[in-house]
């Protein structure tokens, strides 16, 4: 019985650390995007804006256009790039965040979603960055 117990307790442990690297990996990809976008001339205006139902990992303008930028994380490419995490759910989990935010801020701005997806090598630096102008629209 201790035998099995101990098992489930570190099959939870494992699953816990995965969860946890996955986190720390979208933190990392959120800064990086942030300084990449930054020196692009991005201004950043807000990061990790949650509202009920979805957040935007970081807010930025450009050029008179307000920017909504997903930012999607990845190790390896085994199960689909970051691109193709940003699936019709989350997008409309991220126009209804830009939305509230929009009516929130109670002004009428050119917008548009922008996806950036970084691949990590093993050491978790940024192997290939991919940033996608307007890669959606409301």
């Amino acid at each position: 019985m201790n035998l099995l117990r101990n098992l489930l307790k570190k099959i939870k442990l494992s699953i816990f650390l995965k969860k946890r690297d996955r986190k720390d990996a979208g933190k990392i990809g959120e800064n990086i995007a942030t300084k990449f976008l930054t020196r692009k001339g991005y201004s950043i205006l807000e990061q990790n804006f949650r509202v009920k139902g979805g957040e935007i990992d970081i807010i930025a303008s450009k050029d008179n256009t307000l920017v909504f930028v997903e930012v999607k994380s990845r190790t390896s490419t085994e199960y689909g790039t970051g691109e193709e995490a940003v699936t019709y759910t989350k997008r409309k989990r991220l126009i209804l965040a830009a939305k509230i935010y929009l009516k929130y801020k109670g002004e009428d701005y050119n917008c548009r979603f922008d996806v950036i997806a970084i691949l990590f090598d093993k050491t978790r630096k940024a192997k290939e960055i991919n940033h996608i102008e307007d890669a959606f629209t409301l």
